[in-house]
């Protein structure tokens, strides 16, 4: 059970919906925003604090929670936890919280969009009629329908994307290590030998971990049967873009739809401008790749979502006396 909050104290470290800290205040926290607060400034005060919500901004870290000498709750506005050491914070009794709840339906959104157009080449062709070029044969698209869709990762988004597809009359199979016995009417439950024989096109929906990190290699790509297209909402360090490249090169890739890159910061707000590689140029210099700004759970209606999701687990679990 979660221990009793020290202080009401909580300091936000991110900007996020309003209602997250108009609701945290009316169960009797006080809430506390800094923007232009720098990681030393944050080692000094975390000690302070019984909570903190964050989103990207910062990484907490052994060091910085080992700071944090008060703190009962973490609150990620978002789903990936790999920005928190969770094992250590639970080993200290601080409660973590997430939200994928709050952004899956954004999620299965987007990787939908991205996939009708990377297959049906709506940017290549949309830049060549801005400029007056008619290219009907060159930008014949590829259909869903009757295609064999593979997602790895059957967790809140995964599950998300089978439902958009449902409609497209496509097959939907799924393989997730750590799931079992979650096949439905959205979707079939599958092993890997399926997913490698069986796949017309590959979405990734697994959190980033020591098992996913660089997961996509150009070995796994090519032990797919067919040519496949591969689309990631993923984290950007699941997929080695230079083994994408190469399989892009054979054939075996027949186009993507990346939404995260190997190449952002930290934080997810920016490219790693000062150290990008030569893969990341032959990755933009491409017509059948499509590129977003990690932007898949991005809408107006989750950052709603988002906020209402980890406040209430936040406050089901911490709910001090409100001040009278």
């Amino acid at each position: 059970m979660p221990r009793p909050t020290a202080n009401n104290k909580v300091l936000l470290l991110d900007t996020n919906h309003p209602l997250l800290e108009a609701r945290l205040k009316d169960a009797g926290f006080n809430c506390y925003y800094f923007h232009d607060i720098t990681l030393d400034s944050l080692k000094d005060i975390i000690g302070d604090y019984s909570g903190v919500i964050v989103r990207s901004r910062f990484h907490l870290d052994r060091e910085l929670l080992e700071r944090a000498r008060n703190l009962s709750f973490i609150g990620r506005v978002g789903a990936g936890m790999e920005g928190i050491d969770v094992v250590y914070a639970e080993s200290r009794g601080i409660s973590c919280f997430n939200a994928p709840e709050g952004n899956r339906g954004a999620v299965g959104e987007h990787a939908l969009g991205m996939l009708l157009a990377l297959m049906n080449r709506m940017l290549p062709a949309d830049g060549e009629v801005r400029q007056g070029i008619w290219k009907r044969e060159e930008n014949r698209g590829s259909e869903i329908n009757g295609k064999t869709v593979a997602i790895i990762g059957y967790g809140n988004t995964g599950s998300a994307f089978a439902r958009v597809l449902s409609g497209l009359q496509c097959r939907v199979i799924a393989y997730d290590k750590y799931r079992e016995g979650f096949s439905d009417e959205f979707v079939s439950e599958a092993t890997m030998d399926e997913v490698f024989s069986e796949a017309d096109i590959l979405s990734l929906h697994v959190p980033l971990t020591n098992e996913t990190t660089f997961m996509i290699t150009e070995d796994y790509l090519q032990r797919f049967s067919r040519p496949l297209w591969l689309v990631n909402t993923s984290r950007g360090k699941v997929v080695d873009t230079e083994s994408l490249l190469r399989c892009m090169d054979s054939g075996k890739v027949r186009g993507v739809a990346l939404d995260v890159l190997e190449f952002e910061n930290l934080s997810f707000e920016s490219l790693e401008h000062d150290n990008l590689p030569d893969a990341y140029r032959k990755l933009v210099a491409r017509d059948d790749v499509i590129l977003t700004p990690h932007i898949a759970g991005w809408t107006h209606e989750s950052k709603i979502k988002l906020a209402e999701v980890v406040v209430e687990k936040i406050l089901s679990a911490f709910s001090p006396p409100v001040k009278k």
